[in-house]
């Protein structure tokens, strides 16, 4: 039951955030095309719901094409713009994915959609870890408050397979709490090292014919 009045909470506070804050993005989308050649807005292929492929929208906040680089930011990197780094440090980079929301492709809370190919591709999770599928991707998540960038992914998997398996308003709530404190003190909003590596990838346990 919970799920479908999550659904219209995550619609109601997507709209009244993108009214509210619209300041806020014509002047954030300005300062990127200031500052560095390319649109303000970034969009990436991610995994959604049952494994779907949707686009993600975020402000720009690398260099165009910064993606042939590697997908790790490191301390420091030189791909990030200025604007870049103040707006990752805020977490205000991903505020575009209000529209994500209202499209009914995301949710507030909930795992982080992953890219198509990392950590792996989509046939390369386990069963268990594709159980993270079930639920719309969130903006932030479970797996966000105990450790963000730091976390190598199996890690993250596992924080995001409990999460589905006890999704509720009142754990919603605290993930939504937790947030905004690690926001605030910018805690684990760099990658410090590679989070997914070969001998991480999940063993298949499925018997093929």
């Amino acid at each position: 039951m919970y799920i479908y009045i999550k659904r219209v909470i995550d619609f109601a506070l997507a709209l009244v955030g993108l009214i509210m804050l619209s300041p806020v993005f014509l002047i954030v989308a300005a300062a990127i095309k200031l500052e560095s050649p390319g649109t303000a807005f970034f969009k990436q292929k991610r995994l959604g719901k049952d494994g779907v492929v949707f686009n993600i929208y975020k402000f720009r906040s690398m260099c165009t094409g910064a993606e042939s680089g590697g997908v790790y930011e490191r301390k420091g990197d030189a791909r990030v713009t200025k604007i870049g780094r103040f707006i990752r440090a805020l977490s205000i980079d991903e505020l575009p994915q209000f529209i994500n929301i209202l499209r009914g492709e995301m949710s507030i809370i909930g795992p982080r959609p992953t890219l198509t190919y990392h950590p792996w591709p989509l046939e390369e999770y386990s069963q268990e870890q594709k159980k993270r599928f079930d639920v719309r991707p969130g903006v932030t998540g479970w797996a966000q408050i105990h450790g963000r960038k730091g976390l190598q992914w199996n890690r993250r998997i596992e924080y995001d397979v409990e999460y589905v398996q006890r999704i509720s308003f009142l754990l919603d709530m605290e993930i939504f709490l937790q947030t905004i404190v690690k926001v605030i003190l910018m805690e684990s909003n760099i990658n410090v090292s590679e989070t997914a590596v070969k001998s991480e990838k999940p063993v298949s346990t499925e018997v093929k014919a």
